[in-house]
């Protein structure tokens, strides 16, 4: 990475200068030694760096905002901060919200405002911030607002939930994308200048090596470097072979946060679209990331009524089945019987109609209120009741022709109202007609009556 001259001892106002990086001369990881020296040679971030990318605009019209760089490990958020201060000539001042308190922070904060006064820029650099608390990122609203500092956090949480709504209004959230293939050959690539031979791989193997990244720069460069160590003249590994040498790494996955919500989204959403071979990936995906196999049954078995329901009434039962047998057996004979139930979701006619019908239903009776049921409808076990014309006129539907006597059952004064819309799909089909039907015989009645 491109080196600040050395500044004086003391700076123009007093201070200490800020910290500059020593001089290397000891051993440096891989991933250290090809760090970018230039914006321009970050890769998989063209959107934002490339030509047409927003910092490259924000840089070209000298209006460098403050920014949250969200994304995962391994992708150059804390790299692009560093050369952004150093494009915009601004101080690069870093801290971690993992290593940094309260004190740390208005430390920061003071050197910036002399810095000012010098007619000096401040970049400050907060690795991990959604783990500074509320207080504390109250704290930088401040500074950021009068442009003591040019904030950029860097986050791996989605900040709609990890940081404070008023910080979040004084920033440009920016979002970096995992490494794609491209980008992670490039890195090869340069890894094998940098050591100077071709990394001991056939095409199968590196082709493994870049899925074992996972979309992670750094962690890749960490590999390449150890394959790199092997004595020259190693044969090419396969696939098996570079599995033996090296460890897998584990699938980002996080229990209780976005991770999670994420493939469970995925999951439903790709039964919703019936899709089961798309649910059965995010399935075992979400189980190799230590999922609990119960809270999926959980979910499975909120799809069978949410977004199956009535257009195939197995659906509910066969997920319960399923819960079920996976608490009998457990992990891992219990989970085929939740595969089966993923797939026979996922091919299953889907109606919401259910869902909806009862969301209609829930509003109508809260805009009701206490309406009674209609006299005819109601039990008459004493006298008194008898007299108040409690059970008059009921008609048992089971005398009626076709078990049918297209009464009204809704509230005196209250407009009959459909809330349940089959969609006509599956055994829904069959439900929609008789629906009809009963439709057509309660309007013939009506006119008759």
């Amino acid at each position: 990475m491109a080196r600040r001259p050395t500044p004086p001892a003391e700076d123009l106002f007093g201070a200490p200068p800020p910290p500059q990086e020593e001089p290397v001369s000891g051993p440096r990881p891989l991933a250290d030694r090809l760090r970018p020296r230039a914006l321009e040679e970050v890769v998989g971030q063209d959107h934002l760096v490339g030509p047409e990318g927003a910092l490259t605009g924000m840089l070209a019209r000298g209006s460098l905002a403050s920014l949250i760089l969200w994304g995962p490990p391994g992708v150059g958020k804390t790299t692009i901060a560093r050369l952004l201060a150093e494009r915009a000539g601004l101080d690069f001042v870093s801290l971690s919200a993992v290593f940094s308190g309260v004190a740390d922070l208005k430390r920061a904060f003071d050197e910036a405002k002399l810095r000012r006064r010098a007619g000096r820029g401040t970049l400050l650099f907060v690795d991990e911030i959604h783990r500074f608390n509320r207080a504390q990122q109250d704290g930088f609203l401040p500074v950021v607002e009068d442009g003591t500092v040019t904030l950029v956090g860097a986050t791996t949480e989605n900040p709609s939930f990890a940081l404070n709504g008023a910080l979040l209004s004084r920033c440009q959230v920016l979002v970096l994308r995992r490494l794609d293939d491209a980008a992670l050959e490039k890195l090869l690539t340069r890894a094998e200048e940098e050591g100077g031979r071709a990394l001991p791989l056939d095409q199968a193997a590196r082709a493994t090596l870049r899925a074992m990244a996972d979309g992670d720069g750094r962690y890749l460069l960490n590999l390449a470097e150890q394959l790199l160590a092997l004595p020259e003249g190693t044969q090419p590994l396969t696939p098996e072979g570079l599995a033996e040498l090296l460890s897998r790494r584990a699938a980002l996955y996080d229990k209780d946060r976005e991770e999670h919500y994420n493939l469970i989204s995925a999951l439903h959403k790709s039964l919703r679209g019936s899709d089961p071979d798309a649910a059965l990936y995010w399935f075992a995906r979400m189980l190799q990331g230590g999922e609990d196999p119960r809270y999926i049954a959980r979910r499975l078995t909120r799809f069978a009524a949410e977004d199956v329901g009535m257009a195939d009434p197995r659906a509910l039962p066969l997920a319960i089945a399923a819960w079920e047998t996976y608490e009998r057996l457990g992990s891992p004979e219990g989970e085929l019987a939740l595969a089966q139930l993923v797939v026979h979701l996922g091919t299953a006619p889907k109606s919401n109609a259910v869902y909806a019908a009862w969301g209609a239903a829930q509003r109508a009776a809260k805009e009701t209120g206490s309406l009674m049921p209609p006299k005819h409808i109601l039990n008459a076990p004493t006298r008194l009741m008898k007299g108040l014309g409690y059970g008059a006129g009921y008609a048992y539907d089971h005398d009626e022709e076709g078990a049918f006597s297209g009464q009204n059952y809704f509230p005196d004064g209250m407009q009959r109202q459909s809330f349940y819309r089959p969609a006509g799909r599956g055994a829904e089909a069959a439900v929609k007609e008789r629906l009809e039907e009963w439709a057509r015989l309660r309007a013939r009645k009506a006119r008759e009556a």
